[in-house]
């Protein structure tokens, strides 16, 4: 992750090449959505997910413009019955930065009792909501009389999930960790200034 600088689009697209997952196909579909903005700052985060027959292998890119929050999603469709060559689907969304609701980051550090001011977690886990996708997680709602048989319906709470990623030192590396808590530093940044600044 670079910010700022003159060849971030060139860092960007080196980056999708280290990770080795469709970088030209990533390239495309992100310059359709960055439409020739500046690039500010980016994370590329590939990640391989196994199941019990098969690999599966994701990358999601996030880019921070002068205006909006660009996020892509890359998955891999293996060939089935139906589909006889495997395929990808590349998806990108574009969000104001003035629409960016909340920008969280959960920092997991080892022996926190012998922790010293700038040691880097060993794990981040990056919120980010914006309104388009919300979790409702529901249960019964519980009466205070221990002897009530009625029912009281469900209660619940809605959490803004509109985009999580966790990243490890021990599967991602270190620098992935850094990369992530610079990213979220700079699009704190971004959407605490005022609009059209």
């Amino acid at each position: 992750m670079r910010s700022t600088t003159p060849d971030a689009w060139t860092d960007l697209t080196a980056q999708l090449h280290r990770a080795g997952y469709y970088p030209e196909l990533v390239a495309d579909v992100l310059a359709v959505a960055v439409a020739g903005e500046e690039i500010e700052a980016h994370l590329v985060l590939p990640e391989t997910t196994f199941d019990a027959s098969e690999v599966r292998r994701h990358l999601t890119v996030l880019a921070l413009t002068p205006t909006r929050l660009v996020t892509s999603h890359v998955d891999d469709h293996p060939a089935d019955s139906e589909n006889p060559s495997a395929a990808a689907a590349a998806t990108t969304e574009s969000v104001p930065l003035s629409e960016v609701r909340s920008v969280s980051l959960t920092h997991v550090v080892a022996e926190p009792q012998s922790y010293s001011a700038g040691t880097p977690p060993v794990e981040v886990t990056l919120a980010l909501g914006w309104g388009a996708v919300t979790r409702v997680d529901l249960e019964p709602a519980q009466c205070p009389d221990p002897a009530c048989e009625a029912d009281h319906g469900m209660t619940g709470q809605m959490t803004p999930d509109d985009l999580v990623l966790r990243v490890s030192a021990e599967a991602e590396g270190a620098d992935a960790v850094r990369a992530a808590v610079a990213f979220a530093t700079a699009l704190s940044r971004a959407t605490a200034r005022p609009a059209g600044r």
